[in-house]
């Protein structure tokens, strides 16, 4: 195998944890990681350039999806660092208040259908988040949590992906609009 990233398949019957960071050794400041359970880092995204949109870029630095946020809340993400203008999936908000939020996920190009493909639902302060596909789980965000420690921060959580869903990036971006302006302290 020519990679030393890992390969993960859709007929794996456990999850996919991947570890949420802000720190990592080599790490440039202002960008997002996402770890699986051997530290190797499988996507970062750059926090940093509002101008050009969000870039998610896997291990070997390939820009996989390119998201970008409208005035009207929404987002669209497209196929590649956003040159090519091929339109993967539109993201809008549906709730936005201190406890709840909720958005409905629309896959496809320009001519995106009026059915919601995914819904992502949770709380951004309690770093908790699920996406649905229908009426099963394909992802959620958990806290860390340390066992003998009464008080648990916040800064460290994990993304979880079922069995059965083999797109990760798609994954990795939706969780990264959902936290979009919101403070990450890692």
């Amino acid at each position: 195998m020519a990679s030393s990233a890992p390969a993960y398949f859709a007929d794996f019957k456990i999850p996919v944890d991947l570890f949420i960071s802000k720190k990592h050794p080599g790490l440039p400041r202002g960008n997002l990681l996402f770890a699986d359970c051997s530290g190797n880092i499988m996507y970062e995204v750059n926090l940093r350039s509002p101008k050009h949109g969000r870039v998610l870029i896997d291990a070997a630095g390939k820009a996989l999806i390119t998201m970008r946020c409208s005035h009207s809340g929404s987002w669209q993400c497209f196929r590649g660092d956003g040159t090519g203008e091929e339109l993967i999936f539109r993201v809008e908000r549906t709730l936005n208040t201190l406890a709840r939020t909720e958005f409905n996920i629309f896959l496809g190009g320009e001519n995106c259908q009026d059915s919601t493909d995914f819904k992502m639902k949770g709380c951004p302060f309690q770093r908790s988040c699920t996406i649905y596909k229908g009426n099963s789980i394909v992802a959620q965000t958990s806290l860390m949590y340390k066992l003998g420690k009464p008080f648990v921060g916040r800064c460290r959580f994990r993304l979880t992906i079922f069995p059965g869903f083999d797109d990760h990036p798609l994954v990795v971006a939706l969780i990264v609009i959902f936290f979009n302006g919101r403070r990450l302290i890692i």
